[in-house]
This record gives C-alpha cells, sequence and structure tokens, in this order.
C-alpha cells in the first residue's frame, strides 16, 4: 500500500507498455529524488501502471512495478506521462481511477499525449487544456468539449494540469514545486537539474530561437541572442534586421518563419520573463524594473505583464518575493 504522509505529499505516475522513459524520468528525477537540502519532507513518488508487473518501454528493456490502479489513484497528485495511442480509448479501469482521484480533490496533471487520458475520463471537459502540437488536431477532433490551446508549454487549471511536448512536462512540475514550496525552492531544484527555473505556460511551444535549418535563419538566431543581451536598450525591428543583415521586410518573414511569432510580441514576453527574477529578490520599483528590462514606461510594462502573467507586478511579487534587495544592480538574466 501507498504510504500517504509518511514523508511528502504522495505522487503517483502512470507507466504503460510501449512508452519512453523520459517522461516518467522526468517525474522521477523532479519529485522522487531526495532533496535533503530542504528542511521540510520532499514529495513520495510511486511509479504505478494498470497491471502490476513488467511494463515493456522503448528500447526493449522493461521496469516493474508493485503498484496497480488503487495506489495510482490514492496518490494526492497523480501524473500521466503519456497514452499507447492517441486514437485509442483510456480503459474503463483507468478513466474509474481518474474520476475517483479528481473526485476526492486529487490534482490530476498529463504531460504531452498523457491529456487523452484525462479528456476521455472527462476531466477536461469545459477546461483549457493542451498537448503536444502534433497531437493537437487529434485531440480537439476526438474531445470536442476540451478547449485545447496548442500555443503555449502547459496549463495550470487548478486541479488539473495539462502540458505539451516532452521537455514541456519538466517546465510543468517545476511549476507544481513553485505552486507548492515558492520560487526559492522551484529555483533550487531547477539549478540541481541545471535548466531554467522558470518559463511561462503561456510561452509559445516553439523554441526560442530557431535551430538553423539554412544561412537566413542561423542569422535570426544571432540576432535573437544578440536582443537577450541587450533588453534594457531599444529594440526595433529594424535593429534586430541590422544585426541580422537583413531588410527588416525579409527579416520579419524569416522570424516568423522561424518562430511562429513576431519580433516584438517575442521581445516583450522576454521583457516580461526578465523582470520575474528581479520582482523575486530585489525590491526596486517597479518603475525601475520596467526600465531595466527594456520597458519605456511602468504602464507599458503592467499591461503587457498583467497579459501574459494574469496578474499585476505588485501581486506577483506578494506572492513570490524571496528576498529584498535595494535596488536592481545589473540587467537581469533572461531566462
Amino acid at each position: 500500500m501507498l504510504r500517504v504522509g509518511r514523508r511528502g505529499p504522495a505522487i503517483a505516475v502512470l507507466a504503460f507498455d510501449g512508452m519512453s522513459l523520459f517522461e516518467t524520468g522526468i517525474v522521477s528525477e523532479v519529485f522522487g529524488l531526495p532533496r535533503p537540502e530542504f528542511n521540510f519532507p520532499w514529495y513520495e513518488l510511486t511509479i504505478c501502471s494498470e497491471t502490476p508487473g513488467p511494463v515493456r518501454v522503448v528500447g526493449g528493456a522493461a521496469l516493474h512495478t508493485e503498484h496497480g490502479l488503487d495506489v495510482f489513484a490514492a496518490a494526492q497528485t497523480l501524473i500521466v506521462p503519456g497514452v499507447p495511442d492517441v486514437h485509442g480509448d483510456p480503459s474503463p479501469a483507468l478513466v474509474a481511477a481518474l474520476r475517483a482521484a479528481h473526485a476526492r480533490g486529487a490534482r490530476v496533471m498529463s504531460i504531452c499525449s498523457g491529456a487523452f487520458a484525462l479528456a476521455g475520463a472527462g476531466l477536461l471537459d469545459g477546461r483549457r487544456a493542451t498537448t503536444h502540437w502534433r497531437y493537437a488536431e487529434i485531440l480537439r477532433r476526438r474531445h470536442p468539449a476540451v478547449r485545447v490551446d496548442a500555443d503555449v508549454l502547459y496549463i495550470d487549471d487548478g486541479d488539473v494540469l495539462t502540458s505539451a511536448g516532452s521537455a514541456a512536462g519538466l517546465d510543468l512540475c517545476l511549476h507544481v514545486i513553485r505552486r507548492d514550496h515558492g520560487p526559492a525552492v522551484a529555483n533550487t531544484v531547477a539549478r540541481r537539474l541545471v535548466v531554467p527555473p522558470h518559463r511561462d505556460g503561456g510561452q509559445a511551444q516553439f523554441v526560442e530561437a530557431p535551430v538553423a535549418e539554412d544561412p537566413e535563419d542561423a542569422r535570426v538566431a544571432r540576432s535573437m541572442e544578440w536582443a537577450l543581451g541587450n533588453l534594457s536598450g531599444p529594440i526595433s525591428v529594424a535593429v534586430l534586421a541590422r544585426q541580422a543583415h537583413m531588410s527588416s521586410r525579409t527579416y520579419l518573414r524569416h522570424f516568423q518563419r522561424a518562430t511562429g511569432t513576431t519580433p516584438i510580441r517575442w521581445l516583450i514576453d522576454r521583457r516580461v520573463q526578465a523582470s520575474l527574477a528581479l520582482l523575486e529578490t530585489t525590491g526596486a520599483p517597479i518603475e525601475e524594473i520596467a526600465t531595466a528590462v527594456g520597458f519605456e514606461t511602468a504602464v507599458t510594462y503592467r499591461h503587457h505583464f498583467g497579459q501574459a502573467m494574469r496578474t499585476s507586478p505588485s501581486a506577483y511579487r506578494r506572492a513570490f518575493a524571496v528576498t529584498a534587495q535595494p535596488s536592481v544592480s545589473a540587467q537581469p538574466n533572461s531566462q
């Protein structure tokens, strides 16, 4: 039996035949490893399967778990990291386990195609949810009651959380730690994982800087890297185009093709993200933070922050501040 409460909150992740170990590995790395650096009980992770015993995984190996759906349903947080077939339905037993857990107040999460299991159990009806972009249209077609958003990394809808492709599952897991224990703990875990401490769930599923498929894309990528190092100054499309040695019209076309967004929209998102660390770790006035990340006025900063984060900079600071240094001493890191 699962020893709920023996350590910290019980988390259960579901393994299934034919799975890649990556998604389960993400969950194990974030929630399963001991964290002696913290002075409170860490999570208690259990890997479960629909039928206890061996579970075949990609590569011809197998993992073995003694825990079935009864243990899975008893956890405080349930994670479905994928499904065997996005065109199939979850088993009646899995549907029952998910519904029972959700009905008693458990938190239910999915990574990548795991959203299909949550949708099949009816937990996403009427909710906004995401999955890997390549599966989004299938999810819409099979579950029309779900408000599918394929343009984000993850969605936190309170007791039900969904994430996009594999790496976005790591962002969601860190977000859960941030929600449960605050930014300082989440940042500590992120440093141990050697990953950025926070990527906003509303960020696009596509990479921030394009993989260079041709010389033009490589030039766009270099211009984006330059912008990330110079966020505090004025940056226009013309400035970025000059960095890429392109005309503005050509640059706009290549940027959109490579990133799926516009340079200005991308810059606004990066500036908002850069401001988060300053809000969390300094006591600098909002006006000073706005200037440090490149917004012309605090009014403009507050507007774009509200659109991106669904709250105000001051409210975000009250929720997540960890220390209060007097001022901004240097340009914030763009991550």
